[in-house]
């Protein structure tokens, strides 16, 4: 069986040949297994492909990919989506902070009840801000989108290939990979593993770029619409409601002064919901202009050890393929 291992590469120049030799090492004592990676450089700002090109020239199973730009971790995953050829394939950081001694352990639980596998780390060894982020993530997340309430997900996962290859049919503007694997399948699992301290450097996420990650769930549920059209609603019968009373009270006092500050307070507020309902339609609106643009999630410079090998194509790309050539 043949395991390709994926991963996003960003500023990982120190780190990113370590993982492949213990990579190697793992799945050199394991019989049974042919592995494969594929190692996407996120247009990082030190010399990380130069390690990348150092790991395949060594290793032959070692396929780089040279992105054009920054297309953020999940851009660069669905770029590695497209080149692997295993039966199963496996998502690790490339910050060592997920050990891949652990694989294992995520292969071991992938039975014939389970399509997705992800590590669910034990004690999350991030900064205090990215905790307080993920766990705020993952509580709306459990509520907004339509997935297994008893799975963790995580940025360490191992999947089957037929999962892959339909994810690779997503052409959204933005994507949040673990979204994916929920919109495909509910056969999904979590093992507790280590996750370990980061050996060189520090995060490369910051609040804007773990804002926009969450803010991509919008890709896959309508529910800020729903809550927006409810928002209407009861305001809208709050306002008809709070207009019936103030004209009793009229009727029933004309002498009575209607207050200024009520009044401003009302127009606030409605007006804040108001804009609120606006922003998330508007949201919604810049996503499909992008999309209907055809955005790229990614743009590949070169590659190396790939060859004349050709990137896994999609259905309606094999169709435009032989309409070509029937031409």
């Amino acid at each position: 069986m043949r395991i390709s291992i994926v991963v996003p590469c960003y500023n990982s120049e120190g780190t990113i040949e370590k993982l492949v030799e213990e990579c190697r090492k793992e799945f050199d004592n394991r019989d049974g297994y042919e592995l494969e990676m594929v190692l996407v450089n996120d247009f990082s700002r030190d010399r990380t492909y130069e390690a990348i090109c150092r790991a395949a020239e060594k290793y032959p199973f070692v396929r780089g990919v040279n992105l054009a730009k920054n297309f953020g971790q999940h851009g660069a995953l669905m770029c590695a989506f497209q080149y692997v050829t295993g039966d199963i394939v496996a998502g690790i950081d490339d910050d060592l902070q997920n050990h891949p001694s652990q694989i294992k352990e995520l292969l071991a639980r992938l039975g014939d009840d389970c399509d997705v596998v992800f590590g669910k780390y034990k004690k999350r060894n991030f900064g205090f801000f990215k905790n307080l982020a993920g766990a705020v993530s993952q509580f709306l997340l459990f509520q907004l989108i339509d997935r297994p309430k008893n799975v963790e997900m995580s940025s360490f996962w191992v999947a089957r290939r037929y999962v892959i290859d339909e994810i690779r049919h997503y052409r959204g503007s933005d994507v949040f990979v673990q979204l994916l694997f929920a919109r495909t399948t509910h056969r999904m699992a979590d093992v507790e593993v280590e996750h370990y301290a980061r050996e060189v450097g520090t995060s490369n996420y910051n609040f804007r770029k773990g804002l926009k990650l969450f803010l991509s769930f919008m890709n896959f549920s309508v529910i800020p619409l729903q809550i927006a059209t409810i928002f209407g609603i009861l305001f809208s019968g709050a306002g008809f409601i709070a207009a019936i009373v103030i004209l009793i009270r009229k009727l029933v006092e004309p002498g009575i002064t209607i207050g200024w500050s009520s009044l401003m307070c009302i127009i606030l507020i409605v007006a804040g919901i108001t804009f609120l309902m606006l922003g998330i339609i508007g949201s919604y609106v810049g996503k499909l202009i992008m999309t209907v643009n055809n955005t790229p999630l990614y743009v590949v410079r070169e590659t190396v050890n790939l060859g004349d090998e050709k990137r896994n194509q999609l259905p309606y790309e094999e169709k435009a393929e032989k309409s070509s050539i029937k031409s």
